[in-house]
């Protein structure tokens, strides 16, 4: 896009991390349980060619829309969360922690004889050896059964309520029962209605619920999927299509190492590249992205701004630890401000 200035937006994205607390985001979406077992893994089981992993420390946290309310809660923005959880202790924990971290939790539902949804994952590396470690492996479990509507739809009504008073809707839906088809239409109409920013953060295989958004969040992974589905001969082409087809207002495309690339309606494209070092892993990419947008779009900032917190705020979860993937205040201002010092620099 012509006219983008990196210094001044830089400026402007410092500026709005000293200015933003009091910001009310309404966050509605599903929720799970990260678990993360960390060892090393020197020998091969004796019966099958897998690794076996002796496990030092193990850690947990909340993951999904989950991992969205605390980075928003960290910006120092007010967070009106909606989700469910089972009636168990990974429910529990997910409950607990945000409530130590001082979000309210009344908007998330105890659903009674659900599983709450937990991915595990395996680290390690060859001790002595290896320094940088690698996912072993990753199981997940969770509900059986779908979530009633009558959760879903209760949920939405809640998240209704709360909009007129909100800056900014945010959706994160990982497609387990919190954002139906109706809910989603609901809220966007009314976001737009109520001239309040719309975030989605889609499964591939639900982007109907996505439809009229502001903007929404892909992984490169995911556009290059797309691609292949709509047969188009460019990414460029494909994230046009898709802006056309569902009326969104933006699609910003996270690549990780790759940075990121903000698509507009009106054709127009804008690349971030990734400034991380090194680049460790990539858990909680997506919520970091809903996290920056949320805290620029509901503070009045356009969207390039809006994309360029965004790139930042992924670049802190690039190197951050694996179960420290949640965007936090202090982390995303040092990272700005050394994005700035070294423009300056380098314009010497």
């Amino acid at each position: 896009m012509s006219g983008y200035n990196e210094a001044d937006s830089l400026q402007t994205l410092i500026t709005l991390l000293e200015e933003v607390e009091g910001t009310k985001v309404t966050l509605i979406g599903d929720v799970m349980l990260d678990r993360y077992h960390h060892g090393y893994a020197n020998n091969l089981n004796s019966t099958a060619p897998v690794p076996v992993v002796r496990v030092i420390n193990s850690e947990e946290s909340p993951g999904a829309a989950a991992h969205i309310a605390r980075g928003l809660n960290s910006l120092g923005l007010t967070v009106d969360f909606h989700s469910s959880v089972g009636d168990d202790d990974e429910g529990e924990t997910i409950i607990s922690t945000l409530s130590k971290d001082g979000i309210d939790t009344t908007g998330i539902k105890i659903v009674d004889d659900r599983k709450t949804l937990t991915k595990i994952r395996f680290y390690g590396s060859r001790e002595n050896l290896l320094d940088q470690v690698q996912v072993l492996l990753q199981a997940d479990r969770g509900p059986l059964e779908d979530l009633s509507s009558d959760v879903s739809n209760s949920l939405t009504d809640a998240a209704m309520q709360s909009l007129s008073e909100s800056q900014v809707l945010v959706i994160s839906d990982y497609n387990k029962g919190v954002i139906s088809d109706e809910g989603s239409e609901l809220l966007i109409t009314s976001a737009k209605t109520l001239g309040i920013p719309s975030i989605v953060d889609p499964k591939l295989t639900g982007l109907s619920r996505s439809r009229g958004a502001d903007v929404v969040i892909f992984g490169k992974r995911g556009l290059e999927i797309q691609n292949k589905r709509l047969m188009t001969d460019s990414l460029d082409e494909a994230a046009n299509q898709l802006i056309e087809t569902y009326e969104w207002g933006s699609l910003l495309v996270l690549g990780g190492v790759n940075g990121v690339t903000l698509h507009s309606s009106n054709s127009s494209k804008v690349f971030f590249p990734c400034r991380a070092d090194a680049p460790k892993q990539l858990i909680g990419l997506n919520d970091a992205a809903a996290t920056a947008l949320a805290a620029a779009l509901g503070n009045g900032l356009d969207v390039v701004d809006a994309a360029a917190l965004s790139a930042a705020a992924c670049e802190c979860v690039l190197t951050a630890k694996s179960s420290q993937e949640f965007v936090d205040s202090s982390t995303l201002q040092l990272w700005l401000e050394e994005l700035s010092w070294k423009l300056r620099i380098s314009d010497r």
